[in-house]
This record gives C-alpha cells, structure tokens and sequence, in this order.
C-alpha cells in the first residue's frame, strides 16, 4: 500500500474560487492553493484568511437566487473592509467542487471578481465626480443648465438612458440621477490628463498585485475627447470587480491608499493619502442619498 497525503474541502463549493484547486502531486494549480503552494508545504503556521463563512454563505445564496431570476450566465460580489482592504466575502458563479478536482477548462468558471474585466457603467460615474471634487473645481451644489437628451462624438451618440431627466441639475443631482450627459460634462471640466491621472491614483488603471494569481487587466484604449466622454458613465472601459472595489474604498475611506487582502496581516499606522480627504467628506452622503432617494 502507498501512503498517500489528501486535502479534503468540507465547504466544497463556498469558497472554490479562493482557494483553488490542486493536482493528483498535491500541487496548486489555481487559488491561494497555487500562491502560496511551497508556503504551505514547508510552514507550520497556518494561513489565516479574512473571510466570514457566515457572510460567504449568504452572499451566494443572494447571487444564486438572483442568477435564475435574472437567467444570467454568472455574477461575483465582494465584500470588503474599506480601512484595511480585508475582504469579508468574495464569491464568483458558476463555482466548483474543488474536492472533485475536475479540470475547469470552460471559461464559464472563470473568477469574475478578479478575472474577468467588464464595462461596469453607470458605477463610474461617482468616479467622475470624485475626481472633480479632488481637483476642486466643482462642489455638489454646483449647476449644469440647459443640458441636452443626447450629444454626439465622432458621429457616435451618446444619449440620456431616462429621457424624463430634467435638463437643469446639480452636481449631485447628476450622479443621485445617473446622468449621462450630466457627466460627460464634468468630465469635460476634469479633463483628460487630471481624470487619467486620478483613475490611476484610485488603482484603477494600476495592474493589481493580489493573494492569487488570477488577475485581470484593465483594457481601455487611446484616451482622446470621446474616450473622456465615455468613461465619464462607465463605457470604453472594462475592469475587474476586485479593482472597482479598491477604487470605491480609496473615495469613500478619506482618500487613503489601501490593498485589497484575503490574509490577515499586522497593519502599520502609517497610512498614504492618495487624494483629498474633502473627496471622501463630499462623496458619501451623495452616495448615501442614492440608495435613500426614492
């Protein structure tokens, strides 16, 4: 007989996309299982992770009841501390068994939160805000009048997606409205130099280092006047979750620079300031108000 070392999962599918899988050699071939392989193999000190099963459960319960509401072919949320970029939940659809050690091949089983890069939309446009708000050109009561239903650039239009807008709104009204135009135009008083700059800066358009190697890359293109327009409400311009979330948490977390983690860590009290702290003292009670306003 030959004695042989094998890992059981007994949380099969929650956390797959985390932890990956392994060989027949009880190599990891995805996951933390392939990151932090001869870690594991060589340390006694386990791994300690930043989830909450608790969380972890209910949050695919909600995307798997929604996916066959919605018929979607997958979805990915993530959970995450915005002081300390420790993820509480990160969970990827379709996922697998990985005690089964099947080969995932299909692209359907891709990690969407960290992967796959998507046109996220109208999620940018708080972006454009912010960074508006960090060059100190504009405060939330500032008025755009007159704005059209639609424009057009390089023979493209671009138009209102709610034609009952109304076409004189404040810098706050916009993003509460999820105006199109409305933020093409303060993406216009941005500029394209000051908007490049400060995606960067929010880690945006920064290739992402992360516990496990399946990382996607940002793709957006020549940035030019209709390339400023359309990023402006989130098209042109395809990311990951994992670096929209990043992003979000730098605007909303006082401007201080943070990494996303699956691994719990000693934290340093020294943090870095990426962009001004007024950005996070405007920004959120317009946020709040989104999700407040009928």
């Amino acid at each position: 007989p030959e004695d042989r070392l094998i890992r059981i999962y007994p949380e099969k599918n929650l956390f797959s996309h985390i932890i990956g899988q392994i060989n027949d050699n009880n190599t990891g071939i995805s996951g933390l299982e392939k990151s932090f392989n001869d870690k594991l193999k060589i340390s006694t000190e386990p791994i300690v992770l930043t989830l909450d099963k608790d969380i972890q459960y209910l949050v695919r319960n909600e995307l798997i009841k929604f996916n066959k509401i919605f018929d979607t072919k997958g979805s990915a949320a993530i959970l995450m501390n915005v002081n300390n970029g420790e993820i509480l939940s990160l969970v990827s659809l379709p996922d697998f068994d990985p005690n089964k050690r099947e080969k995932i091949s299909d692209m359907n089983y891709i990690n969407r939160a960290t992967k796959g890069v998507y046109e996220f939309g109208s999620v940018f446009k708080t972006f454009t805000l912010a960074a508006a708000f960090d060059e100190r050109i504009i405060e939330p009561d500032t008025k755009f009048n007159n704005l059209p239903k639609s424009l057009t650039c390089a023979g493209f239009p671009i138009r209102e997606y709610d034609n009952k807008i109304p076409s004189d709104l404040t810098a706050e009204q916009i993003l509460i409205r999820s105006g199109n135009i409305g933020s093409v135009r303060i993406a216009q008083k941005v500029g394209i130099d000051n908007f490049e700059d400060f995606l960067v800066k929010i880690g945006i358009l920064n290739q992402l280092t992360f516990d496990t190697d399946e990382i996607g890359t940002t793709q957006i293109g020549k940035w030019g006047k209709c390339k400023l327009a359309t990023v402006a409400f989130g098209h042109g311009i395809a990311t990951t979750l994992l670096q929209l979330t990043k992003g979000y948490s730098i605007i909303t977390n006082g401007g201080y620079e943070i990494n996303p983690t699956l691994i719990k860590k000693k934290y340093e009290n020294d943090k870095i300031r990426l962009i001004n702290q007024d950005v996070s003292n405007l920004i959120n009670p317009i946020l709040r108000k989104i999700v407040s306003t009928k």
